[in-house]
């Protein structure tokens, strides 16, 4: 399961109290953007409204979803696994990677013991009995898994080479601009680096090593003398900052900002 998400991402309660006594969606709309201003949010809904997930009361930071099998808000939410019984999303999806490749490689494991056996099946010299049914059995079982399991792994390669994921595949994540399927797209490098972290030597360990929060992600398009957090004075990293804060002050934190998600 995804990480849950920081506090400043619930409405406070006075604003909450605004939302719920405003009928009028209009008006709703506006109170979620003055709040969103805040915070490290690029993405909108279609409508081009803030995403507001009514179940949780949360403003849904960037690629986070909700799960209605699991009734909560996952961050990077890429779909909901019915094999693993949890949802695949920012925090263990690099787990969810090396689970296919290590289901790949004991399907190759046990498809290559069987296959001796098989060839003594099929040429007659394997005793009778129940025993060379199973041989049979196992051998395409294997090689059945290992094929769907090779597109799957393969697909997911091409997600984390693009840095999308299932859901923004089949529906492109809305930006101010529009949709945008390369939004979060920043490089092959920096897109492996993202999930499988900087150390190589642990990529193939089911070690955490994942970049960031799953809060925000670096995007594509966005330059720092564009970077719409420029409004917001790092407001959600910390309490809040003084609106007279110097231009010096603020490319600090940008610095900071686009140093801890790369």
């Amino acid at each position: 399961m995804a990480s849950k998400i920081k506090v400043f991402f619930h409405l406070s309660y006075s604003d909450k109290e605004r939302y719920e006594m405003e009928e009028r969606p209009d008006a709703q709309k506006q109170i979620l953007t003055e709040i969103a201003k805040k915070l490290p949010i690029f993405t909108r809904a279609q409508s081009g409204a803030v995403r507001f997930c009514d179940r949780c009361q949360v403003i849904k930071p960037d690629r986070c979803h909700h799960c209605s099998v699991c009734e909560t808000c996952v961050l990077k939410m890429d779909h909901h696994c019915p094999w693993v019984n949890n949802c695949v999303g920012f925090s263990n999806y690099k787990f969810f990677l090396l689970f296919l490749s290590y289901s790949m490689i004991y399907c190759v494991f046990i498809a290559s013991t069987v296959f001796q056996y098989f060839l003594k099946f099929w040429v007659g010299d394997l005793p009778n009995g129940p025993a060379k049914f199973h041989v049979l059995f196992l051998l395409f079982v294997a090689l059945m898994f290992f094929v769907s399991l090779m597109f799957l792994f393969g697909y997911h390669c091409w997600l984390v080479a693009k840095n999308r994921s299932t859901l923004e595949a089949f529906s492109a994540p809305v930006f101010q601009n529009g949709p945008d399927r390369n939004g979060f797209n920043v490089g092959l490098s920096r897109n492996l680096r993202q999930v499988f972290g900087e150390d190589k030597k642990l990529w193939f360990i089911p070690v955490f090593t994942s970049q960031g929060d799953g809060h925000y992600f670096p995007l594509r398009t966005l330059r720092e003398s564009e970077n719409p957090l420029l409004a917001n004075e790092g407001k959600w990293m910390e309490d809040g900052g003084s609106d007279e804060e110097s231009a010096g002050e603020i490319a600090f934190k940008l610095k900071y900002i686009f140093k801890y998600c790369n």
